[in-house]
C-alpha cells in the first residue's frame, strides 16, 4: 500500500522514514473507514468525536510523538504535520484534537522529569491515552495572568482551582493537561517561573467539563469551558519542571499546526466537490461542452485553487523541517518564526478560498443543506480566527523592514 494522493499529482507525497510512512499508511486507512464517514455526524452533533478517537487509539496512532528511546516512533515534524492534513481533509475536528495530543506529547518530554517520562510512554503506547490541553482564559485581554493557581503541597503534589476556556480535546480526554500559577514561585523578573503543568485524569472530583461548546465551525472539538475546583494531583503527574516551560518555540509550532489543518481543510473541500462537478453540475452554454468538468473556466478556477494549496502546503511541509532543525540547536528562532508565519499566511488564504470557491465550481445546486458543503467553510473560517493572521503579516514586515526579531511568547 501507498500513501493516498491529495489532489491528484498536484501535491507531491512525503518523503518519510519507513516507521512514519507505514504509520501513515494506516492513518489513511482509518481515515477512509472510519474518520470521513463519521465526520457528517460529528459536525452535526456538535459534541467530541468519540468513536473517530477510538480509531486513532485502537490503531496505535497516538504515539507518532514518543520519542524512539521509550519505545516510539520519534517521528519528525514533517510526519506529524502530514498527518494533520490528511485528518483535516476528512474531519478537521479530529485533526485539531489529534493536533493538540502531538504537540502536548512532544512537550511534555521536553521539559518534564526524567521520571514521569516512562510513565507517558506508557500511557500514550500501551493505554492508548489521549491528552487534551487546558490553557486559555477568559480575560479581558488574551495577555492577562492566568487566575487558574496550581498550590503546591508539602509532598510535592498540587491543588488546581480555576476555570479554562477553548480547551481542545479535552472534553473526553483521558488526561487533561491544565497550566496553573504556583504563586510561591512567582517574580516580577520572571513570571514564566511561576507556571506549572499538571495531568489531571478523566473524572478526577472538582474537575467539571461544561460541553458548553456551540459554534459556527469546528463543532466536534468540544473545545468548552473547565473548571477546577481543589482538584488534587499528586506529584507524580506534574508535567513540567520550573524554569523548563514554556519552551521558545512552543508558539510558532501552534502556528504550524493550524497551517496544516487549515490547508487539509482547503484539500478535503476541493476533494469533495470533484464528484459533484463530475455529476451534478452544469456547465454554462459558452463552454459548449456537456459535461461541468469540460467547463474551461471551472477548470481554470480549480487549477488556481489548488495550485494555491499546493504551495501553502509546501511551505508548511517545509516548517516541519526547520522545527527539528531548531531542536537540533541549528538555527535561530527567528529563522524558524518567520517562515512558519508566511506558511501561516498563505495556509489561511487557499484553505479560505478553496471551501468558498467550491461553490462556484459546483452551482447551485451544491448549496442545499443535506449536502453539507458549507462544513469545510465554517470549519476553515473558524479556525483561521485563532491568532488573528494580519498580526503575522505586520510581524513580517516589521521583520524584514527593521530587522526586528520576534521574541518568545504564547502569540509571537
Amino acid at each position: 500500500m501507498t500513501l493516498a494522493r491529495l489532489l491528484g499529482s498536484a501535491i507531491a507525497p512525503p518523503v518519510l522514514g519507513d516507521g512514519e510512512e507505514q504509520a501513515l499508511e494506516t492513518l489513511d486507512e482509518v481515515i477512509a473507514e472510519v474518520v470521513a464517514p463519521l465526520a457528517p455526524e460529528h459536525d452535526d452533533a456538535g459534541r467530541y468525536p468519540t468513536r473517530a478517537v477510538e480509531a486513532l487509539k485502537g490503531c496505535g496512532f497516538l504515539g507518532l510523538a514518543v520519542p524512539a528511546e521509550f519505545g516510539g516512533i520519534g517521528a519528525s515534524h514533517t510526519a506529524s504535520l502530514h498527518a494533520q492534513v490528511r485528518l483535516a481533509a476528512a474531519d478537521s475536528s479530529v485533526a485539531q484534537v489529534y493536533k493538540v495530543h502531538d504537540e502536548l506529547v512532544r512537550e511534555i518530554f521536553s521539559y518534564c522529569s526524567d521520571d514521569l517520562k516512562p510513565r507517558l510512554a506508557s500511557l500514550v503506547l500501551e493505554e492508548n491515552a489521549m491528552l487534551g490541553l487546558a490553557v486559555a482564559e477568559a480575560g479581558r485581554t488574551v495577555a492577562d495572568p492566568f487566575t487558574t493557581v496550581a498550590l503546591e503541597q508539602e509532598d510535592g503534589s498540587h491543588v488546581i482551582s480555576g476555570q479554562k476556556i477553548y480547551t481542545t480535546g479535552s472534553a473526553e480526554a483521558d488526561y487533561v493537561a491544565v497550566w496553573g500559577v504556583n504563586p510561591e514561585r512567582f517574580t516580577p523578573e520572571n513570571p514564566f517561573f511561576a507556571l506549572q503543568l499538571n495531568l489531571v485524569a478523566k473524572d478526577t472530583p472538582g474537575m467539571t467539563v461544561h460541553r458548553d461548546w456551540d459554534t459556527l465551525g469546528q463543532r466536534a472539538t468540544d473545545s468548552g469551558s473547565i473548571s477546577f475546583e481543589n482538584v488534587h494531583v499528586g506529584a507524580e503527574w506534574n508535567a513540567s519542571i520550573p524554569g523548563r516551560a514554556p519552551l521558545p518555540h512552543s508558539g510558532v509550532r501552534f502556528e504550524a499546526g493550524f497551517a496544516a489543518v487549515n490547508i487539509g481543510i482547503g484539500i478535503g473541500a476541493l476533494q469533495a466537490a470533484v464528484p459533484f462537478v463530475n455529476e451534478h453540475s452544469r456547465p454554462w452554454p459558452s463552454a459548449e461542452v456537456d459535461n461541468a468538468a469540460d467547463d474551461p473556466m471551472v477548470q481554470r478556477t480549480t487549477g488556481e485553487l489548488v495550485a494555491d494549496l499546493a504551495a501553502a502546503h509546501e511551505l508548511t511541509m517545509r516548517c516541519g523541517e526547520l522545527i527539528d532543525a531548531f531542536e537540533r540547536g541549528e538555527m535561530s528562532r527567528t529563522d524558524l518564526a518567520i517562515p512558519i508565519y508566511a506558511a501561516r499566511s498563505a495556509a489561511d488564504r487557499a484553505g479560505l478560498a478553496a471551501a468558498q470557491g467550491i461553490f462556484g465550481l459546483m452551482g447551485t445546486r451544491s448549496v442545499r443543506r443535506p449536502l453539507g458543503f458549507d462544513q469545510w467553510w465554517r470549519n476553515v473560517r473558524t479556525l483561521s480566527l485563532h491568532d488573528p493572521v494580519e498580526w503575522k503579516h505586520a510581524e513580517i514586515g516589521r521583520h524584514v523592514l527593521t530587522g526586528w526579531d520576534p521574541p518568545p511568547g504564547i502569540y509571537t
